[in-house]
């Protein structure tokens, strides 16, 4: 793994904030166009086989800027997860309900995550996908989220095409309508941890958290240390933040091959 394509400390500290990070990679020529056009010849959605029905996804997932962004924040040892899916929102589609992946168990230290790909630019009106940073360890009922509307500091994911969004599990998540004539396609993928880190597994630079507190610059923080301790994606309250912070910590201390 080439060292260029890892993440920094100052990225590995944000994605612990704010569950998701994109990455833009400099695909092959008509790669994005070729997949887009065999997604939309298919009569049905395959389902955990759509790599088989498309096999040049694999080169999207193969591409160094996805596995350097995979090893920093899993391990080099990480494993794409047999599952994964289609997600093709139809023109003149209705919006999701905010929900959170699977099961209400959730794992606060970072094993596993998703991968959105996205072959085709996604405009605001064609149903993107909508996140809501720094909501990943805020557990809530899907029946009592679908009584939400829009939630401050919501973010849609109006990408170009070829980008992929890794997200935290257990992020807060839907999709706005699709009020275009354009499907809108996505891939879903799923990795996981294999093995606890002893060690970073990204550029690492060792007094990165020993910077001190900057309390005049909190909303810029830029240096792990202080992106760990003041960024509030959504605003919490103080009491709900110095929560976050534990557990940003002990995800940071988990990456870095710290035992508990």
């Amino acid at each position: 793994m080439s060292e260029q394509y890892l993440l920094n400390d100052a990225e590995v500290a944000r994605f612990l904030v704010t569950g998701y990070h994109l990455v833009e990679p400099e695909l092959p020529v008509g790669l994005n166009e070729n997949i887009a056009d065999q997604l939309d010849a298919l009569a049905t959605n395959p389902g955990d086989a759509i790599t088989e029905a498309v096999p040049e996804l694999c080169q999207v997932l193969e591409h160094p800027a996805v596995t350097g962004a995979l090893s920093s924040l899993l391990g080099p040892d990480y494993e794409v997860q047999p599952h994964r899916h289609w997600h093709c929102k139809q023109p003149d589609s209705p919006h999701m309900n905010w929900h959170q992946d699977g099961l209400n168990n959730r794992d606060i230290l970072l094993n596993r995550f998703l991968g959105l790909y996205y072959p085709t630019d996604v405009t605001p009106n064609m149903g993107p996908t909508i996140i809501v940073p720094g909501t990943q360890f805020r557990n809530a009922p899907t029946d009592r989220m679908a009584t939400y509307t829009n939630i401050r500091g919501q973010v849609p994911l109006t990408v170009k095409a070829g980008t992929v969004a890794f997200t935290h599990y257990d992020l807060w998540h839907g999709t706005a309508a699709n009020r275009s004539v354009h499907k809108r396609h996505m891939i879903k993928f799923l990795f996981r941890r294999t093995r606890e880190n002893t060690a970073p597994t990204w550029n690492h630079e060792p007094e990165a958290t020993n910077k001190p507190n900057d309390w005049n610059k909190k909303a810029q923080a830029e240096d792990a240390n202080n992106i760990l301790n003041f960024t509030n994606p959504i605003g919490v309250s103080q009491s709900d933040h110095y929560k976050e912070r534990a557990i940003r910590r002990q995800n940071w201390d988990f990456l870095m091959g710290k035992q508990a």
